[in-house]
């Protein structure tokens, strides 16, 4: 018989738990027979006593196994990337279609949005009649016959980090390396691809606002992902400021098309060549980073990954003639305000999580985990950090429809900026680890 408060002192006095343990412990929470105050209470101890290497890829395991996996033909080797959460981050709509058109599979297992940031999921829903929610059976066979898919995650997939995640929102134990750790890659694992590249968001708009945290979440990815068996390479990126000059879903599905027609933002443009050249890397299909990134642009001016997104598109339910011309399909807001610069300088700030809160306040993500969404709803961007300004020059347009939430949304964007002195430059990509 498991006794799960002989299992929560064991953590609680920073000995070690053994695999066995910790499997019985992850089937006893989902079978009832743990009930999630005792969960929580482990959670906690091991936010301050942490787990060693070993249990770490033993819990990970555990969370993984606990529900189906997702099983690739042995021909097909997809690689997955997963962003840890930004404002503006569109890259996977730019990155699934154009790594997929370098001939190497990419199977996309997304979420919704979480807190200030946007999902994946909720960006491609803005697409009128996008199926977002595939069977496995149809995700894997799409896969195989186009190169691509992206879903939903399926509640059948390490169902045990569901309901650990819902326990770490509501004890404060969501900052913790190893749980972070381990809910990203058991959930890889469950997806079944063959390797991850990581994305570890650094700065104000990331859950990861220092450097040295970031490094370290990105080392612990990519160590637990090789104890597992499973290639990886992390990179730590810039989110002081939003990616690209839209934040919102009908508005980041256009930017991430733009990208793939060869124009579009050029922090965009540059983040989507990078992560995407590792994912071509890291698959095979080049013999270096730099040779990977210098593909995807090429596939990128030759139009190859538009043709794919346009293949992925009518392929999960999107009519030809929205594939043909999106912008006159997508959600459109009905209402605009805008902020101008009352004097001379420079941006010297822009604050991503409050435009990341701008927008969900104002419909365009969710307050609560039932909200609809105002797909329409947007934050335009006309200045970056680090550009001159002048008195009058129009910094950002805010996008909606409700008026009643006005109040809120502009509270947030009025904060969100300072003109001052030129802001010393900061890179894309703050560091990279490789396996």
């Amino acid at each position: 018989m498991f006794n799960i408060l002989s299992f929560i002192e064991t953590k609680r006095d920073g000995l070690h738990h053994d695999e066995a343990s910790l499997k019985t412990f992850v089937s006893a929470l989902l079978d009832g027979r743990v009930a999630d105050y005792q969960a929580s209470a482990w959670l906690m101890a091991v936010y301050f006593r942490g787990l060693d290497d070993d249990e770490l890829r033993a819990f990970t395991l555990a969370l993984a196994d606990s529900g189906r996996r997702v099983h690739f033909p042995p021909a097909l080797q997809p690689v997955d990337k997963h962003s840890t959460g930004g404002v503006g981050d569109k890259t996977t709509l730019v990155l699934v279609p154009l790594v997929a058109a370098a001939g190497l599979p990419v199977a996309k297992l997304s979420g919704p949005g979480l807190g200030f940031t946007g999902g994946t999921v909720d960006k491609l829903e803005a697409i009128p009649n996008f199926q977002s929610h595939l069977p496995l059976e149809r995700f894997v066979s799409q896969v195989a016959s186009i190169g691509c898919a992206v879903s939903g995650h399926s509640l059948d997939l390490a169902p045990a980090e569901g309901r650990f995640y819902s326990l770490r929102d509501v004890t404060a134990t969501v900052p913790s390396v190893p749980l972070i750790a381990s809910s990203i890659v058991s959930k890889k694992l469950a997806g079944g691809a063959g390797g991850f590249v990581f994305d570890v968001k650094c700065g104000d708009g990331a859950f990861m606002d220092d450097l040295e945290k970031a490094r370290y979440l990105a080392r612990a990815l990519v160590d637990l992902s090789r104890s597992h068996g499973k290639r990886s390479l992390a990179l730590v990126t810039d989110m002081d400021q939003p990616l690209g000059r839209w934040v919102g879903n009908a508005s980041e599905v256009l930017e991430a098309l733009a990208v793939l027609q060869g124009k579009g933002p050029e922090d965009t443009r540059e983040l989507c060549l990078i992560l995407g050249g590792a994912m071509v890397f890291l698959g095979g299909r080049a013999r270096s980073l730099e040779e990977g990134r210098d593909l995807c642009r090429r596939l990128i001016d030759e139009g190859k990954g538009l043709e794919k997104m346009e293949q992925l598109l009518l392929a999960q339910g999107v009519s030809a003639e929205v594939v043909a011309a999106p912008h006159r399909f997508l959600p459109k807001p009905s209402k605009r305000w805008d902020i101008r610069a009352d004097c001379s300088g420079w941006l010297c700030r822009l604050e991503a999580r409050a435009i990341g809160e701008a927008v969900k306040v104002m419909g365009g993500g969710r307050m609560r985990k039932d909200d609809a969404i105002d797909p329409a709803v947007s934050v335009e961007l006309h200045r970056k950090r680090g550009e001159s300004i002048e008195t009058g020059d129009l910094l950002m347009s805010l996008h909606y429809n409700d008026e009643a939430r006005l109040g809120d949304g502009k509270a947030f964007l009025r904060r969100a900026f300072t003109v001052g002195e030129k802001p010393q430059k900061r890179p894309l990509v703050l560091d990279r680890i490789i396996d």
